[in-house]
């Protein structure tokens, strides 16, 4: 792979950043092989000099990177309040080559080890709460941190990407992955607590960020199916890397390794980063011409780059469109469609982090053993493996928003299913298995549509936010079915479902009637077609 042109607008700072917080995380490993004798336990150890430097050095860098990666503002100011009406961004009837096909593997790594970070959580549970002699309800305190983190991060990391890039947000995350992998050489549960939340804010941040770079690079013909597939692969890719890495590294290293893990991975992500390209139409959006330029010849060709009237092989003219922020978003020609997104992503977050991990004691409650209960769930989600391939399919081939308000209906449907399966106190393994198994593919499909149509609708000026606030949403459904399950909602196995099956069906109303087609068409036709200003 050859290395794209555009380069860190103050690279100094930024390799010293990153050499910073690379030194910093280095730092704690002395004192965690201090414990390698009492297998890797660190509880009680009272933090050497070289660790409290090492804590220091991690902000430092983080900060030094930061200032690394920001873009000229001062050029970018003047060039927004100049004379200038006209900008390009890439066309959408170029056909996909070798360039887009290296962002895609590039962005499928990223999102991996992404999805790898929270998803370690329930196998760093049992060592921790086992060394720290806590209960089960203080671990899941955990995870509440945790689920903060990232419905944070995702509306923090989304501003950021909208006010000075898409790459730069991606690498900043990366560069929080290794500062909060200092988490697992933490000898207390409170420094754990708030390691975890910058962790996931970092987590949540990456997520809708590798969406919105993908919407704004590739052809629009191959666009919907594209940022469906990286959810599904990165998605699955990264929950595999977390059962591995804690198949093979906690039998010897502890629970405190899956978290280590954070340096050689965020690593890996900095490396890449040569790889990534920024957004063109962000670098347009902002002033920065020449390098859109750069970025249009390695995906459109250099001859096509370089005219901006080439509309119909890589460059076209449009508009300026105008700041905003989140006030817009809620308030503007997205405001409808925002609303549906974001219940849609609340709703689905009680499914996911409420009525489904609440699941295996509901059934337990209703006679089944809890053998058979796991084993119904490990059953039910091989079932569901081929649903993405059709989520897939039908995104790509009938229709974006049909099909996310098809799978969204869907899930509301399986729920009210459920209500009259707890009803009746049903206590067929078949009709669980199958029914579990269609709530898994349907909730599945949601979440798998969900971001990337988020980051087809907004403009360049509002697209990280609006797929930030998106995928907000999903994590606060997430912290809202946390606090339902420590009062106790889901101890009532028919009421939850029919709970959050009604937000599920008021978001496929909202959908039905303010959503719009993106399949095939423009990220410009799109806002055309919303009222709102091309991007």
């Amino acid at each position: 792979m050859k290395p794209q042109n555009f380069a860190f607008h103050h690279p100094i700072a930024f390799w010293l950043g990153c050499i910073a917080i690379i030194g910093g995380v280095l730092a704690h490993v002395p004192m965690f092989m201090m414990g390698r004798h009492t297998g890797y336990q660190m509880v009680g150890m009272e933090m050497d000099a070289t660790m409290l430097a090492g804590m220091a050095m991690i902000p430092l860098g983080v900060l030094l990177a930061m200032y690394g990666l920001m873009p000229r503002i001062a050029q970018m100011k003047k060039s927004l309040h100049a004379d200038r009406h006209l900008q390009f961004h890439v066309a959408d009837g170029v056909p996909l080559n070798g360039e887009h096909w290296r962002l895609v593997v590039v962005l499928v790594i990223a999102l991996a080890v992404d999805v790898l970070k929270p998803a370690t959580l329930g196998f760093v549970m049992p060592g921790m709460t086992k060394e720290y002699e806590i209960s089960k309800q203080t671990a899941g305190v955990l995870a509440l941190v945790a689920l903060t983190g990232t419905t944070v991060g995702s509306v923090l990391w989304g501003r950021l990407a909208d006010m000075f890039g898409r790459r730069a947000a991606i690498l900043l995350s990366a560069l929080m992955f290794i500062g909060t992998a200092i988490c697992g050489a933490m000898p207390a549960f409170g420094w754990n607590l708030a390691m975890c939340f910058l962790m996931g804010a970092s987590a949540g941040g990456l997520l809708p960020i590798t969406f919105t770079l993908m919407a704004e690079t590739v052809p629009a013909a191959h666009r919907g199916w594209l940022l469906v597939a990286l959810g599904g692969v990165g998605t699955s890719a990264g929950y595999l890397l977390a059962a591995g890495s804690a198949a093979l590294l906690v039998p010897e290293f502890s629970w405190r390794a899956l978290w280590l893990l954070g340096l050689p991975t965020g690593l890996v992500i900095v490396f890449l980063g040569r790889y990534i390209p920024e957004s063109p139409r962000f670098l347009a959006n902002v002033g920065l011409d020449d390098e859109a330029r750069a970025v249009l010849a390695r995906f459109a060709g250099k001859g096509a780059a370089s005219d901006r009237q080439a509309g119909a092989a890589a460059v076209v003219a449009e508009e300026e469109a105008p700041a905003g922020g989140i006030r817009q978003l809620l308030r503007g020609s997205h405001a409808r469609i925002t609303w549906g997104l974001m219940v849609c992503g609340v709703a689905w977050g009680l499914v996911n982090f409420g009525f489904l991990l609440w699941l295996p004691t509901n059934l337990g409650s209703m006679g089944m053993d809890a053998t058979a209960a796991s084993a119904l769930l490990a059953r039910s989600a091989l079932l569901a493996l081929p649903g993405i391939a059709i989520v897939i399919w039908l995104y790509h081939r009938w229709s974006s928003i049909k099909a996310l308000v098809l799978f969204i209906a869907l899930t509301a449907a399986t729920l009210l299913l459920f209500f009259g399966l707890g009803l009746a106190r049903v206590q067929s393994n078949l009709a669980m298995v199958l029914t579990t198994a269609l709530l898994l593919v349907s909730s599945s499909g949601v979440i798998a549509m969900l971001i990337p149509y988020a980051a087809e609708i907004y403009p360049v000026h509002l697209r990280g936010t609006g797929s930030g606030v998106v995928a907000a949403g999903s994590k606060f459904g997430g912290i809202l079915g946390a606090g339902f399950g420590v009062l106790g909602v889901f101890g009532h196995f028919a009421a939850s479902a029919l709970l959050i099956a009604l937000p599920m069906a008021v978001a496929a109303l909202m959908l039905i009637r303010s959503g719009i087609e993106t399949r095939g068409r423009r990220l410009e036709d799109i806002q055309q077609a919303l009222g709102g200003t091309s991007p």
